[in-house]
Formats: C-alpha cells, structure tokens, sequence
C-alpha cells in the first residue's frame, strides 16, 4: 500500500517529550519516515495550526490535564475530530534529586504525572508543562527535584541521584484530524487484543 509522506503532525514539545517520542513511534509504525513533526508549547496552539492548514494532524495523550477542553474546542470551535486513539509506553520515569541537594523540598511535575509515585515527602509541588520541562529545570537548579525521564541521569552522570523508579506507563493517545470518522457511530479495532480476550477469556 503506497503511504502519503509528506504530511505534517504537531505534539507537545519541547524536544525530548513523551509527546515527541511516542508520536516519532506512530510514525514508524505507520511508515511515515518523510513525515515532518512539528512540537508546539500546547495544544491550541496545534488546534490553531491545523485551522490554518500548517499541520494536517495532532497527537495528545488522552490523560494530559487540557485533554477535554481540547477535545471540546475541536469539535464546536474548528471542526477537527479524534480519527484513532492507540496504546504506547513513554519513557522510563523517575524522581530525580539534584546531587547536591540533601534534603529536597521541591519537586516539579507534570500535573497528569502526580499520582505516579508517593510524592508525600516533597511539601512544595510544582506543576510544570511537561517532562522535559522539568528537566530543564533540573538542570537549570531551579527544582531540588523533578518526576522526569530517567535518561537524564545518563545524559548528566553525577548529577543527579534517583530517589524513585517508576518505569514506562502505558497511556492512551489521541489522533486529531479534519475528516470525521466516527459517522455511523462507534469506531473500534473488532480483532483488537481485548476483543481475542472477550472471546477466549484468559486467567
């Protein structure tokens, strides 16, 4: 089957988002190495981009804390829908301390992030865009800690030391475009792994 490639995706940057990298993975899979991806500060701003014609599509993780009004303003505000919905794992998350930091009071999060891990010794929470945000934060001293992607501490060696593993969260993620697909009612994968399980129950 031939693939259209030269299309255009917005996400949630900046580069290094769990946005970014799932979204490269849908591409792969899809086999749209020619497609450019543009990374966007949030999501109007994407839905903006697709009015305009910049990008033909967006991708959100169905959990991110403006997913709803999203939703909402792409439907009733610019006519743009949700086409497909999949299952991807991020990157590997952690809490990460600043090294030098002995008894860390701050912590910087992503809102849709803050019910990942006990954040109960950490008295100052402060939500930030995304995870590579917090990153930069880190990194800029600005946060004693963050709930980031664990490469981090690679990238930076003695840094940063690891208070909390929390490992890759298997998320649901929304596709954005202007062709509605839902027209005669549900859309759903009808051989799809839970669609075997109802079928042939498994313990």
């Amino acid at each position: 089957m031939n693939r259209k490639t030269d299309l255009r995706f917005a996400t949630l940057g900046p580069a290094g988002t769990n946005h970014e990298f799932v979204t490269r993975n849908y591409l792969a899979f899809h086999g749209l190495v020619d497609a450019e991806l543009i990374l966007v500060d949030d999501f109007f701003e994407g839905l903006a981009m697709m009015n305009t014609g910049r990008v033909e599509f967006m991708v959100q993780v169905a959990v991110h804390p403006d997913c709803a009004a999203v939703v909402a303003k792409a439907h009733f505000d610019y006519g743009i829908h949700v086409i497909d919905c999949f299952i991807a794992p991020g990157k590997e998350l952690g809490i990460l301390t600043r090294a030098e930091v002995a008894d860390p009071r701050t912590l910087a999060l992503q809102p849709a992030t803050s019910s990942y891990a006990d954040l109960s010794a950490w008295p100052d929470q402060i939500p930030t865009a995304s995870i590579m945000r917090v990153a930069e934060g880190l990194l800029n001293g600005d946060y004693d800690s963050g709930l980031t992607a664990l490469e981090l501490v690679e990238r930076h060696p003695g840094r940063f030391r690891v208070d909390a593993v929390i490992g890759a969260v298997d998320d649901p993620w929304l596709l954005y475009g202007r062709k509605r697909v839902a027209v005669a009612g549900l859309v759903a994968w009808p051989e799809s792994p839970a669609s075997r399980w109802f079928r042939s129950p498994i313990g």
